[in-house]
């Protein structure tokens, strides 16, 4: 049964960092995309304001937080350890 319990607080320890880092990571996103384009990111893409290349990129990108975080996150919480550990040294076969 503690196991259990342990299980379920690496769970939501991840969901909650996992939604933070993202939340976070757009608001830092959204700043750097107002800075280099001079305008705001594209939110509706049936604005007929918004070009092709806009919302591919901001789409590009927001995947690109998003993935790296939910990774880093997992790492942070240890569900995959696999990823920053060293690899075992293979046996030698002669």
């Amino acid at each position: 049964m503690s196991k259990k319990k342990d299980q379920s607080g690496n769970h939501m320890a991840f969901t909650l960092g996992t939604t933070g880092g993202i939340i976070v990571l757009r608001k830092v996103l959204r700043t750097a995309w107002k800075k280099a384009v001079g305008k705001e990111p594209p939110t509706d893409v049936t604005d007929p304001k918004v070009t092709l290349i806009e919302a591919l990129a901001w789409t590009v990108a927001m995947a690109v937080i998003a993935e790296t975080t939910r990774f880093w996150i997992a790492v942070a919480t240890g569900k995959r350890k696999a990823a920053v550990e060293a690899p075992e040294a293979a046996p030698e076969s002669d």
